[in-house]
């Protein structure tokens, strides 16, 4: 029988909620998806595009979002190619198909509303536990451990005391993510999102602000005197030559033309041509782009 995971002991969660909303109420960034009249479609709009991308280059892909496509019945009425044009160079393009096969279900299953139940979130494709409990908790106001890498962090210096958290949540990290989440619904919906904010402004991975940080005098990591992280290395992720670099020129290119592209504009494009034909089909295949003759290409 698995041993229950030991969560470490914070003395004072009332003091580190208060110091948390505090700062929140303080310092939030004014963002579209944030506002009072912010709708549940634009939260979720807004944690797709997040996704590995900063809220920079986010901010005005999301308002033209928005702007062509105000519900999920909007999105679902439009082809998939328009998705993948409208999502332009924000990367991972997959994410704008998962978008539009989301807003197809939620106009099947759900009425055109995007589903109050984490339940129902998580049923629908492209969202996971992350997504599903994001958009509960900053769409509805419910109480949901939300876990994205700035929460994360946060939470391993403060009460963990350590650097960087696990590379993968573990069930001992989800445990004491959910022993600091206030019992109020809108209080622990603020503290995830007071959390998210705290580590994209102040508890930086790599040059964290500890004296700008409200919780300075909590911090488990800052009392321990910083150790450095002696967890297995995180190797960085390289763009320059990958294939996901020549997917993305590739589909640039298709993106960008008014319409179907010829193979030697392709292969202008990418000269190496076992991983151009290689990427060439794995676009295709995953629904990105449709060839649309013997020699040319197109958005679907």
């Amino acid at each position: 029988m698995r041993a229950t995971p030991e969560i470490p002991a914070v003395d004072d969660v009332p003091g580190l909620h208060d110091a948390v909303l505090g700062w929140y109420d303080e310092h939030a960034r004014d963002l579209p998806w944030r506002g009072v009249d912010a709708s549940p479609w634009s939260v979720m709009v807004s944690e797709f595009m997040l996704q590995q991308t900063p809220v920079a280059r986010v901010l005005p892909v999301h308002a033209a979002w928005l702007a062509t496509w105000p519900t999920p019945a909007a999105l679902a009425a439009a082809s998939t190619g328009e998705a993948v044009r409208a999502w332009g160079r924000l990367g991972y393009p997959r994410r704008a198909l998962r978008l539009h096969a989301a807003a197809t279900a939620i106009v099947a299953q759900h009425g055109g509303e995007v589903p109050r139940a984490y339940a129902d979130l998580l049923a629908l494709p492209g969202i996971g536990d992350y997504t599903a409990a994001a958009i509960a908790s900053f769409a509805y106001g419910q109480r949901h451990v939300v876990l994205d890498t700035n929460v994360r962090r946060v939470i391993a210096r403060v009460a963990a005391g350590q650097e960087l958290p696990p590379r993968s949540v573990t069930t001992a990290e989800r445990a004491l993510a959910a022993s600091l989440l206030p019992d109020a619904p809108a209080d622990a919906a603020t503290w995830n999102v007071g959390l998210m904010e705290l580590g994209a402004l102040v508890c930086s991975v790599a040059s964290p602000a500890c004296d700008r940080c409200p919780v300075l005098d909590r911090c488990a990591w800052v009392a321990a005197g910083r150790p450095a992280y002696d967890g297995p290395a995180r190797v960085a992720q390289t763009y320059a030559g990958t294939d996901r670099q020549c997917r993305g020129r590739l589909l640039g290119v298709v993106r960008d033309a008014d319409g179907p592209v010829a193979l030697s504009t392709l292969e202008a494009a990418w000269a190496i041509s076992e991983q151009r034909d290689r990427c060439l089909a794995s676009l295709v295949e995953d629904g990105l782009l449709a060839r649309v003759g013997p020699a040319s290409y197109a958005l679907p």
